[in-house]
């Protein structure tokens, strides 16, 4: 599937006003003021303020929690929604990136939400595009509607960000998740500690931002911790690693026995899917301290709010 294919049209000035393309160059009072926005988007009561509008969901990569939010929270909003996959579209007989993209403008969508295995992706649609952009996960590059709706989470518990210690186990280096997760925390003002082995999380990551703590000991990492995250560990990337299964499981897994380490209210979150056994505990996936399910849920107002504000009925 051809991404960087010469394009038909003129590059625009830049990504059309209500784009959300990643947060490390997202102003903290956006974030702030998307935060406040999905606040006051209730799914069931909210008026349809879309109503017209059309939506277009562009998935090349499989999609559960964030193409299903995405699709509720626009239709909650009066927007139409289409879906086109990778699969069973043009795509597989070879169109470019920008060609699709060109096609669904050319019948009369009003923004394109773009999930695509390519880091970069939708900033290239973005530049050659008059309709607003929405980032739903490029490669390993970013995913920022699951770091607003991580926050919206955590601000649902805490009063605020600024000075939570937030602790984030697992494999940093190919998350999406974790990079967003870092950029917005960061912003807020939180105090951010990554936790992993070498293989998966590089020292270079601690230059992402100024601040950013490293400990290969999950023990040292979630010890007073006010937010866990865990990430997804997929377990085909281990293959020619140099670390094993079982020493990953016993190092980074998270227990409940590693959770009482953890503040006393400290929240325990994984963007999902989870792989129970793995990256945590049965025990820990269930446990009080988990908002895992209400993450899944607070992404319906959070991407409400981002579709808002992308077609000018927000901040």
């Amino acid at each position: 599937m051809p991404v960087s294919a010469k394009p038909a049209k003129t590059q625009t000035a830049g990504p059309a006003r209500g784009s959300l393309l990643g947060v490390e160059k997202l102003p903290a009072r956006d974030i702030t003021a998307l935060l406040e926005l999905a606040r006051r988007m209730d799914p069931l009561k909210t008026r349809p303020a879309l109503r017209g509008k059309r939506v277009l969901l562009l998935f090349y990569e499989p999609s559960t929690r964030t193409r299903t939010s995405f699709e509720i929270a626009a239709q909650a909003l009066g927007a139409a929604t289409s879906l086109v996959l990778s699969s069973g579209s043009s795509v597989e007989k070879g169109e470019s990136l920008l060609d699709t993209a060109y096609t669904l403008r050319a019948v009369g969508v009003d923004a394109i939400v773009v999930r695509h295995p390519n880091s970069g992706a939708p900033h290239l649609m973005a530049n050659y595009l008059d309709i607003p952009v929405i980032n739903a996960g490029d490669g390993m590059h970013e995913h920022p509607t699951q770091a607003l709706l991580d926050a919206y989470t955590i601000l649902r518990h805490k009063k605020k960000l600024s000075g939570l210690q937030v602790t984030i186990v697992g494999d940093v280096y190919h998350s999406r998740v974790a990079r967003s997760a870092i950029h917005l925390f960061s912003k807020l003002g939180a105090r951010v500690t990554l936790c992993g082995p070498p293989e998966l999380l590089p020292e270079i990551a601690a230059t992402l931002v100024e601040g950013l703590r490293i400990t290969r000991s999950s023990e040292e990492a979630v010890r007073g911790a006010d937010v866990i995250m865990v990430l997804r560990l997929q377990r085909e990337r281990l293959a020619g690693l140099k670390i094993s299964l079982p020493d990953y499981i016993s190092r980074y897994q998270i227990t409940l026995a590693r959770l009482r380490l953890a503040a006393p209210e400290a929240l325990l979150m994984h963007p999902g899917p989870i792989n129970r056994g793995l990256e945590l505990t049965w025990e820990a996936a269930d446990c009080e301290q988990s908002v895992i399910v209400e993450e899944v849920s607070n992404g319906v107002p959070v991407r409400m709010a981002v579709l808002a504000r992308a077609l000018g009925k927000g901040p």
